[in-house]
């Protein structure tokens, strides 16, 4: 088993990160040594439930918060192990997200006398299906661990705040058609040139722009799947338009909806997959001081965020929740995934002197 240092360097302890696999599903070896490195600290108390870590203060402080970073990556690409080049951390998970992952492990283990309670939250299969998710089995089966007045995720932000996030919907427009030999197309109908006018509906679809907080969030409704045919020489009987809706936080799961059934009136729609957004929960007091601490040391102004994020699990528990962390959101998930040390240096710093103000 890999041992982490907490109380090292903070770029080799990221690396060291990075460098343990840990694809969606396959997270025991970071979970294994996350757990095994938080238990050196006597002022932390450890749980675990299945690949996820948690450890807490105790110190019957008056508020507490809840910091929170996932330990699985997408699948690697022959970009580990980790490479350190004139000051740009390479390799998976640099970005997505075990920089956010290092700085909040390095926070646990030095802050012995925070100023309020802290509950750090370490979970698995945050990278694919939601009913997979690990701060989704915490929420079910131990709800009193996330208990806090805050709680600040991770995910990476290119080092700003980001509040809240937009909800997502995802449904199937169904084309049905009549199969026929492709050399008599007159005995039958193609279903997928039916979806010509599905397509022509969501190119001329206008998104919204929403207001909420101070924050303007966008919309977006696009095709991502096209699919239907069974034969070179046959005329489909079936084609399926997979589309995805982004709404704002303003809007729940069922007015999404209706949203997207009223666009495409007179089609089979079926929903498969649907999540609620979260507000940006910036005037709370708790979050309205995390601001202030963090953006004095980093500077710009609160953002909204435009993906999905697991502050939406907080959010629906009552817990106002934000984006923070190192690495540009626009290199998640790619080939060429990289982080500035200078980023993961300043997140370190930056929360630092929130949970010591």
């Amino acid at each position: 088993m890999t041992r982490l240092e907490l109380g090292g360097d903070l770029i080799e302890l990221t690396r060291a990160l990075c460098d343990i696999r840990s694809e969606s599903g396959d997270e025991a070896a970071i979970a294994d040594a996350v757990e095994a490195a938080l238990r050196e600290y006597a002022h932390l108390e450890v749980l675990r439930d299945g690949d996820a870590v948690v450890a807490r203060t105790s110190l019957g402080l008056p508020s507490r918060v809840v910091i929170a970073g996932h330990l699985d990556t997408v699948p690697i690409a022959d970009n580990l192990p980790t490479r350190l080049v004139d000051g740009v951390l390479w390799g998976r998970g640099a970005v997505d997200m075990k920089a956010g992952v290092a700085v909040q492990l390095a926070l646990a283990a030095a802050l012995d006398a925070p100023t309020r309670d802290i509950t750090w939250v370490f979970y698995d299969h945050e990278e694919v299906a939601a009913d997979l998710n690990g701060l989704g089995r915490l929420v079910a089966n131990h709800p009193d661990w996330l208990a806090a007045d805050f709680a600040v995720l991770g995910e990476p932000t290119n080092g700003g705040l980001e509040g809240g996030c937009n909800g997502t919907l995802r449904a199937e427009v169904r084309l049905a058609g009549v199969a026929a030999h492709s050399a008599r197309a007159w005995m039958g109908v193609n279903a997928i040139h039916a979806a010509g006018e599905v397509l022509r509906r969501l190119e001329a679809y206008e998104p919204r722009t929403v207001p909420i907080d101070g924050l303007n969030y966008r919309e977006s409704l696009n095709a991502v799947l096209v699919s239907g045919g069974t034969a070179a020489n046959v005329i489909p009987d079936g084609c399926v338009v997979t589309v995805n809706y982004r709404f704002a936080p303003s809007a729940t799961p069922e007015q999404a909806e209706e949203h997207v059934r009223e666009l495409f009136d007179g089609y089979d729609v079926v929903i498969t997959d649907s999540a609620p957004g979260a507000r940006p929960g910036l005037d709370a007091p708790a979050a309205q001081e995390f601001a202030a601490a963090v953006l004095g040391i980093t500077g710009g102004a609160p953002a909204p965020k435009f993906g999905w994020t697991d502050v939406a699990r907080f959010s629906a528990l009552g817990v106002p929740a934000v984006n923070f962390g190192p690495g540009d959101p626009l290199l998640a998930h790619k080939v060429d995934e990289r982080c500035p040390v200078d980023q993961i240096h300043l997140a370190y710093r930056a929360q630092h002197a929130w949970l010591t103000a």
